[in-house]
């Protein structure tokens, strides 16, 4: 285990330029971060194609154990990584937050290591066998947002070692040390080479996408950005999972209880200061029970702290950077000035530091407004009256994203039967944005395409093979 300032000398650029990084909640700096170049990134994409197929000879236990031991060297530097997360990406240490994320980065690294994924006999009829078997595709690329660094970039690279592959990742240019830091941690347990860093700018990405020597692409993060992917993967046929924008809509029916559901649908729609992919962001509420839910969401928010990362009391933290701040402080004036109700928050201290903006909730606010249409990522939420179901399907539906999406009702079979009417990749009850390792979790339309988590998860990392005879 290394100490605090251990980590941070340890992923400072050695040599070559290098870029400080700023703390959201006071602006000062984190630490220095490397630029990197493609050509770092032809290095490591060389090295890596080198390393990988000594690590797939080895097969899945050896493999698999040695992602159980780079997730013992994460548990031991948890509090260095959390405290380095809480400064450059703002989360606080406590709640669902930098602590929680590091502790998923181990649960996700385990879960790679232990779901089994046998060869599957598809015909054995006597006088034809088939089997179904996944082989490495070799080098993935895995390209990470800046909400989550650490715990969406082990999402991409466990099950992609697991299968036998390499892995170069490119960070977010708002949270390169975060990745820098996990990944030094974690090549301690793996062979060199195997897991490479690339913490350039929007050209290496760029590179990384269209590289004919990366078989696939694993990318979190905007729609626009994954559309640009695909267009410059297509040349080389590359392999695609791809998780993009969400702007998730929950459905309140009208016999849930508020004060009940009131605080799941807070952490749903502001875990991580609302800056999640599959975080809620429309809610619709039956009208016979609006006043009620409004009432009880804005009693849970009003006391959740928000403050510095680093202070033990807090729960939400600034947003990560002021691009999103803006985004946000927009879409809730806009609102505001279309005569929406502001229930909560939506006036930010201009002297305070950092990018914080207060836990806001928006009522009365019309199904076609910019902060209802458009992703905020961020800590404002909607709140839309509806009359009948068929209208909040409707209006669910009405979007071309379907990354998640909740019901909120007291009838489970009933909730059940609206969530198999909402086009999402996945519909939570009565809980919104819940991910496990063992289920698989995908978009549908706009928010993106493939599987992660679980056996399928798996299988999107190795190239399907079938032995006949």
């Amino acid at each position: 285990m290394e100490t605090y300032d251990a980590l941070l000398a340890a992923i400072a650029p050695t040599a070559g330029e290098g870029r400080t990084i700023p703390d959201p909640a006071t602006g000062q700096p984190v630490g220095v971060a490397p630029v990197h170049t493609v050509q770092d990134l032809e290095r490591a994409i060389a090295a890596a194609a080198a390393a990988q197929p000594a690590w797939a000879a080895l097969g899945h236990d050896a493999r698999s154990a040695a992602l159980l031991r780079a997730a013992d060297a994460v548990e031991r530097s948890a509090e260095e990584l959390a405290r380095l997360l809480s400064r450059e990406q703002g989360k606080p240490l406590n709640g669902p937050n930098a602590r929680f994320e590091v502790g998923a980065c181990a649960a996700w690294l385990r879960a790679a290591a232990v779901t089994p994924l046998d060869p599957e006999t598809v015909v054995d009829d006597g006088e034809t066998r088939a089997e179904l078997h996944y082989r490495p595709i070799g080098v993935v690329g895995a390209i990470g947002p800046w909400n989550w660094p650490m715990m969406i970039t082990v999402w991409q690279l466990a099950p992609a070692l697991r299968m036998g592959n390499a892995v170069v990742v490119k960070p977010s240019e708002f949270t390169p040390l975060s990745v820098l830091a996990l990944v030094h941690v974690l090549n301690q347990e793996l062979p060199e080479g195997l897991l490479t860093v690339v913490s350039g700018g929007r050209d290496v990405g760029e590179a990384l996408a269209g590289h004919p020597a990366i078989g696939k692409i694993m990318f979190t993060g905007s729609t626009a950005t994954g559309k640009a992917i695909i267009k410059s993967s297509a040349d080389t046929v590359k392999r695609l999972t791809l998780e993009l924008g969400g702007n998730d809509a929950g459905i309140v029916l009208p016999d849930a209880d508020p004060k009940a559901i009131a605080e799941g649908l807070f952490w749903g729609a502001f875990i991580n200061t609302g800056q999640t992919c599959a975080a809620l962001k429309r809610l619709y509420v039956h009208d016979a029970i609006y006043d009620a839910v409004c009432e009880e969401l804005t009693a849970v928010a009003a006391a959740m702290p928000m403050g510095n990362g680093l202070d033990e009391a807090s729960v939400l933290g600034p947003l990560q950077n002021r691009q999103q701040y803006d985004i946000v402080a927009t879409l809730v004036n806009a609102a505001r000035e279309s005569g929406a109700r502001v229930l909560l928050g939506g006036n930010p201290d201009p002297d305070q530091p950092g990018h914080f903006y207060p836990t806001t909730l928006v009522a009365d606010v019309d199904n076609n407004n910019p902060l209802v249409t458009e992703e905020q990522f961020g800590p404002a939420l909607p709140i839309i009256r509806y009359g009948t179901v068929d209208e909040a399907v409707t209006m669910a539906n009405a979007l071309d994203v379907g990354l998640g999406a909740s019901v909120w009702s007291a009838d489970a079979a009933e909730a059940r039967k609206v969530a198999a009417r909402l086009e999402a990749g996945t519909v939570w009850i009565n809980k919104h944005g819940a991910v496990d390792p063992r289920i698989p979790f995908g978009g549908a339309k706009q928010s993106g395409y493939g599987l992660e988590f679980g056996v399928e998860g798996l299988k999107a990392l190795g190239v399907p093979q079938v032995v006949n005879g």
